[in-house]
């Protein structure tokens, strides 16, 4: 069972949720020196990650992403803080993305 669950619906369509999870999978390297790799499939991608103390995966469809994780016992004890920052990290690309979209059809 992942010590870390995020699910987060959004309408983006799976061409554009592709990107943004492409981005998420960039950013997240570098600010938490990840490892990721992407598994692309034609209806669901696959966003595998992993560094000393967690591994996990994103997984990307057109209507959702659904991001779970196993931390390492060090990392286990910060787990709270952890599932907040991945979650308020998708949030602020979801929210980037859904400025964008208002921003584009004014």
């Amino acid at each position: 069972m992942p010590d870390i669950r995020i699910h987060r619906h959004h309408q983006l369509g799976f061409a554009r949720a592709r990107e943004l999870s492409r981005q998420w999978a960039l950013e997240a390297a570098r600010m938490y020196d990840l490892t990721c790799a992407v598994d692309a499939g034609s209806a669901i991608d696959r966003v595998s990650f992993k560094r000393a103390g967690v591994a996990g995966q994103l997984v990307v469809s057109a209507t959702h992403f659904e991001l779970t994780a196993k931390l390492g016992l060090l990392l286990g004890a910060l787990r709270r803080s952890i599932e907040a920052e991945i979650g308020k990290h998708l949030d602020a690309l979801l929210a980037r993305e859904s400025r964008s979209q208002v921003a584009a059809e004014q």
